[in-house]
């Protein structure tokens, strides 16, 4: 199978895929924007051929540019796993008659309106919701569903430029701040526990599954630095307090027609027990969520992945032995890391439970934390009681700390 890979050698995670790929016997044409030389020797490795447009964020010119390149060449797939290139590999797939979600089947993963439209036709519980285009259109919405409400760009991923209002004062602050861009979504808050449904389908019917926990919900711990954010993989997603949030994901993909690949999907659970759907894109989730998924079960999520797409099977056996936690940590201070304090102690009481020290080294620049969940790097641990999970991420995200200046 000649799969062309949009971007192979970014977000972070885009070169586990491209090998994926390969391993399962595809031929992987890299599709970017930068030079061969410029990609993960991962990426590099896996690919069979590479095409360098000069923009993937000209549609029109990479279409044109990609056909006169491939020259009839038989393409059977094209993926793009990062969200900005979703419309471009649908525009792809109508150019080169690749079977796949067209345009139409791809607006609703990437405009939140135009899918929550979708969702409410089928019944699905959604965020009461409406489409502003102007200051005047923000006001409007606030007032028809009533503050709090959320503000957040109709095509944006995570939660960068979302913002909370609770009050006239607040929404007035926040408007300058979003008028760079062009459509916002105003949605009632909805205010409850935060957790994903991430699936793995083909031709529609899920075969994988894995319910993450964000500790706090992001939008709390994308407004104060000090917080150590987490993301807990949870080792029975069948628990009876998610089953209704399972139940709506699996409604969600009947009611927007998905049908192989990656879904990262966000839902929330209320005091009361109620579900409520935020939202999906037909992508994997990032900040090394993935990663997560294979030290929960212990296999290879980034190749089952390609044998979906590929060759329409899932041949993992699916063993649920850990959840997993991911701390997210953000330095004190600005410029280069002088110091890490607490890691050592944290190693002696519990280096079996960690599997993976990411953290930025001495000497590294600090990154915009506003910028990155992945910040300044991660502590991700493994347990199976989720209860002592959450006691080591907790620790954690007290005692672990770097220093800057």
């Amino acid at each position: 199978m000649n799969v062309l890979m949009l971007s192979p050698g970014y977000p972070a995670e885009m070169p586990e895929f491209t090998r994926g790929l390969a391993e399962v016997g595809a031929t992987v044409i890299g599709v970017g924007d930068q030079p061969a030389a410029a990609l993960p020797e991962r990426a590099r490795r896996a690919l069979a051929a590479y095409v360098q447009v000069h923009s993937l964020f000209d549609e029109a010119r990479t279409v044109s540019e990609l056909k006169a390149e491939l020259g009839g060449r038989r393409i059977d797939r094209v993926e793009s796993l990062w969200e900005p290139l979703m419309l471009l590999a649908a525009r792809l797939r109508e150019a080169l008659g690749v079977a796949g979600l067209d345009v139409a089947a791809t607006v609703p993963f990437r405009d939140k309106e135009a899918m929550k439209r979708k969702l409410d036709a089928a019944g699905i519980r959604t965020p009461r919701h409406v489409a502003a285009h102007s200051v005047a259109e923000c006001w409007d919405a606030a007032d028809r569903i009533g503050f709090p409400v959320i503000l957040k760009p109709i095509a944006g991923a995570g939660s960068a430029d979302t913002w909370r209002c609770d009050d006239a004062d607040e929404l007035r602050a926040v408007l300058p701040r979003i008028a760079h861009v062009p459509t916002v979504s105003v949605e009632e808050f909805v205010d409850g526990e935060e957790f994903t449904f991430d699936t793995v389908a083909i031709d529609g019917e899920v075969r994988y599954y894995n319910v993450a926990w964000y500790r706090p919900r992001p939008l709390i711990a994308r407004s104060n630095e000090w917080i150590s954010p987490q993301v807990v993989a949870l080792r029975d997603p069948d628990a009876p307090e998610l089953a209704g949030g399972v139940a709506m994901g699996h409604a969600v993909i009947r009611a927007l027609g998905f049908e192989s690949g990656f879904t990262h999907m966000e839902w929330y659970r209320k005091a009361d027990g109620e579900v409520v759907f935020g939202e999906i894109g037909a992508r994997p989730p990032g900040a090394h969520q993935v990663d997560q998924m294979n030290f929960a079960c212990d296999f290879d999520v980034f190749r089952e992945w390609a044998r979906a797409v590929t060759a329409r099977r899932f041949e993992a056996r699916v063993e649920r032995r850990y959840n997993v936690a991911t701390i997210f940590k953000r330095a004190q201070g600005q410029g280069t890391i002088r110091a890490i304090t607490g890691l050592d102690e944290i190693v002696r009481k519990y280096g079996p439970a960690i599997a993976w020290n990411h953290l930025l080294p001495v000497g590294a620049p600090r990154r915009n934390w506003k910028q990155t969940l992945v910040s300044d790097g991660f502590l991700l641990i493994r347990h199976p009681e989720l209860q002592t999970t959450l006691a080591i991420a907790d620790e954690i995200g007290e005692r672990v700390q770097l220093h800057a200046r």
